[in-house]
């Protein structure tokens, strides 16, 4: 035979079998945009901030300085100074309390920049304009909430209520600024009495380190009159500060990304080899009639390979398309602008996965070109002999219907077959689990972090750099006690550089956060022990423990800075979850007064009634408190990368869930198009369409059964190793409840996803052979 005659024989079994090769580009197409997915995520993940760096010229410093110790040609001099290599600004700034979208986002600091565009620190638009005039603003990207370009922003703290008009969102790679307007509005927004203040953004030949970044930092304030430096902001800061926000992101898009390839590849190289299987008979044809084994072989790769190809360059497309709304929410969480998928992770999708298939079609191909004429029409004609008879005997004497007896014995007489059954209804059925389990888990690891659920409003103050009087704070105190909403509140000291300690074994400071009240209530996640209840008693973070050689219940002792040689012995009772890239420790005020003084106030962590409204709350302390108060109610911000998270967890999983009900379908409809002739007699002898879709759909249940066994275990798995993972990048612990997310009652509840996707495979051949006639049965056959 001819190659020609190879190729017209593939063709031919390609429109002959519509339904088979549908099956295959369909679940190549869910496979390839799942690994294109996978793939454009890991490459998103990898040194995100430094690329992004990069590419939009960030600040390696943002200097604040107060204009009326430094004239302009002092502040434009200091871009000749060695060492700087470009500088932008200066651009005068204010800060102010903003409310947009019904959500009191608390202080921000509005700078006038004239374009979006300069030498230093490109800002990235993500939706409207830039300020053309006086009312507009632009605010950061992540602020936007429910919020819309148009809407209006209310502003307070200064004089008179004020509103501006949100023109656009945006982004700073090193966060300069919280929004932008232009630069006739600065004035309008700064208080009376608020001395004018502007920022200049610098780049530097050499700012790679924290030494060199503050010896850059003191060349520029050397070179201004003295006090004109109000702050300096490195960007190496902000570099940690967005990789903290991302150490539980990457190991989540790894582990996830990888275990769905594996489910792909699974999932393909069943539904594959069930193809091939099905096929023998047709081989033996081929052969019968003189064509070689080679020649056999290559028709059958060639069928299979046209819907694969048509299915990796769809899945490819659809890929893509899924990344650009998945990685524009990641950029919001690192600021990095609008990244892409690269084109080399739809190159080694597609070929990784056509890859994959040939090699799972190759085998038994090559074993059915090597097979006798008639041992291959006999292999795939019937089942062996005797293979589920006993079955049958067992399934006709339960107390079921006949047809659904002989649908339940139906797999035994396929075992590699229904092999194919379970495994593909067991990756789907896992990957519905998984996706709930590591929902679940996300949401109590970003209570821990957030304090969400807990601490619905706080009070900040609106300048941090700007301590509240000992009034403005009794008038906090009290505005609090008096709102009929308020449970609880506690005050809330230190958490910065300014209460970092010393502690023996610890070469770097120990940044220490106190608490006025009670604190158990705010919601800690607890690796090991307990929270501290008592003087003397400190909870710490992993990156303590790591640093110190210490464990749960030692004692050591507790510095403070320029307090001589007074330190503290305190007993470590428990190590909570709090991934920092530095040691961290968390005490009462009875343990280290020294650090719970009014200069070190970081603000209150309020607890509201049940039902009370946290945003109606937090304009009513505002509005309470009034436009001149240092103080202002705010709902905390979570990290975007949680709802990112959640909607990525479902689409992967709906991708894996797809191609296993394909797979489903595929051996199902094998098996029926093998019994056509079956189908046909029983038909002829009165079964009705009923009993038909009983029949077929009851072949999955012992499958689905035995899915949803393995499923469940396996999920389990699955989630602790995961949520294992994410710690382990974040250099943290695990709390025990974080994995503690399949009680029983879910998890049952859950394995009827198996039986779910089961379902959804078997239905469509269950419902064609209830609609067809016995004529068309036999004919069929």
């Amino acid at each position: 035979m001819s190659r020609l005659a190879a190729v017209r024989a593939a063709s031919g079994r390609i429109s002959r079998h519509r339904v088979s090769s549908i099956v295959i580009c369909v679940v190549l197409l869910a496979s390839t945009a799942s690994a294109v997915l996978g793939l454009a995520l890991l490459a998103a993940v990898d040194a995100p901030f430094r690329r992004a760096f990069a590419a939009h010229d960030g600040a390696d410093v943002t200097v604040t300085v107060d204009t009326s110790r430094a004239g302009g040609k002092q502040l434009s001099a200091t871009g000749t100074l060695a060492g700087v290599t470009a500088v932008a600004g200066p651009y005068p700034e204010a800060t102010v309390r903003i409310t947009f979208g019904g959500l009191a986002l608390g202080p921000r600091v509005l700078a006038a920049r004239p374009s979006p565009d300069g030498p230093v620190d490109e800002v990235t638009l993500s939706a409207g304009h830039w300020p053309t005039g006086p009312g507009q603003v632009v605010l950061y990207s992540g602020d936007a909430g429910p919020g819309e370009v148009g809407d209006r922003a209310t502003v307070t703290g200064v004089p008179g209520v004020r509103s501006l008009t949100v023109v656009g969102f945006a982004s700073s790679v090193t966060g300069t600024a919280d929004g932008w307007v232009a630069p006739a509005e600065v004035s309008r927004l700064r208080g009376g009495g608020t001395p004018p203040t502007a920022q200049l953004l610098y780049r530097f030949a050499d700012a790679g380190t924290d030494s060199q970044v503050a010896a850059d930092i003191a060349e520029v304030e050397h070179a201004l009159p003295a006090g004109a430096v109000t702050g300096a902001v490195s960007w190496l800061d902000r570099e940690r500060k967005a990789a903290g926000n991302s150490a539980v992101m990457q190991p989540f898009v790894v582990a996830f990304a990888l275990i769905c390839l594996a489910m792909a590849v699974l999932v393909v190289a069943n539904v594959i080899s069930a193809a091939v299987v099905a096929q023998y008979r047709r081989i033996g044809v081929l052969k019968s009639i003189g064509f070689t084994p080679a020649q056999v072989a290559a028709s059958y790769l060639l069928r299979i390979g046209t819907p694969a190809l048509a299915g990796c360059v769809a899945g490819a497309v659809l890929g893509n398309l899924a990344a650009i709304p998945v990685l524009d929410h990641a950029s919001g969480i690192y600021g990095v602008g609008r990244p892409h998928a690269p084109l080399w992770t739809s190159a080694v999708a597609m070929a990784g996965m056509l890859t994959l298939t040939m090699l799972a079609a190759l085998g038994p191909a090559l074993r059915a070109g090597r097979l006798p004429a008639v041992r291959a029409i006999a292999a795939g004609r019937a089942p062996r002999p005797g293979r589920g008879y006993l079955v049958h005997r067992i399934a006709t004497r339960l107390p079921l219907p006949r047809p659904v007896g002989i649908g339940l014995a139906a797999p035994f007489t396929r075992p590699v077959r229904g092999a194919v059954t379970v495994a593909a209804i067991a990756f789907g059925a896992t990957a519905v689990m998984f996706a709930v389990g590591l929902t679940s888990a996300l949401g109590r690891v970003e209570q821990a972090q957030t304090l969400s659920r807990t601490v619905p409003v706080q009070l900040r103050p609106v300048d941090g750099h700007v301590v509240p009087s000992a009034v403005q704070d009794a008038q906090a105190v009290s505005a609090l006690r008096a709102r009929p909403g308020t449970k609880r509140f506690t005050a809330v000291y230190g958490g910065d550089t300014a209460t970092a300690v010393g502690v023996p074994g610890i070469a770097r400071p120990v940044t220490a956060e106190i608490f006025g009240r009670d604190a158990s209530w705010l919601g800690y996640s607890m690796i090991a022990g307990h929270w501290y209840g008592m003087p003397g008693q400190v909870v710490v973070d992993s990156a303590f423990l790591t640093d110190s050689g210490l464990a749960v219940g030692d004692s050591t002792t507790v510095s403070l800075y320029g307090a001589g040689t007074s330190a503290t012995t305190v007993r470590i009772v428990g190590e909570v979850f709090a991934p920092h890239e530095t040691p961290w420790l968390y005490t009462g005020a009875q343990t280290l007064p020294g650090l719970a003084t009014r200069q070190h106030l970081q603000g209150y962590d309020i607890a509201l009634k049940p039902g009370t409204d946290p945003g109606a709350y937090a304009r009513a302390v505002n509005s309470q408190l009034g436009n001149g108060s240092r103080w202002a109610a705010v709902m905390p911000q979570g990290s975007g990368f949680y709802a990112v998270a959640t909607s990525l967890i479902t689409l992967l999983a709906a991708m894996v869930t797809i191609g296993a009900s394909l797979g489903v379908l595929n051996t199902v409809l094998m098996s029926t198009r093998e019994r056509v002739h079956d189908l046909g007699v029983f038909k002829a002898l009165g079964m009705r369409p009923g009993q038909s879709l009983a029949m077929v759909v009851s072949q999955t249940a012992v499958p689905a059964l035995i899915a949803a066994l393995i499923a469940a275990p396996a999920a389990i798995t699955l989630t602790d190793i995961t949520v294992a993972a994410m710690a382990d990048t974040a250099h943290s612990g695990v709390p025990a409840d974080f994995t503690q997310v399949f009680p029983l009652p879910r998890l049952a509840v859950l394995s009827l996803g198996a039986l779910a996707v089961a379902l959804a495979g078997a239905l469509p051949p269950a419902a064609w052979a209830a609609r067809a006639r016995p004529a068309t049965a036999l004919h069929t056959e």
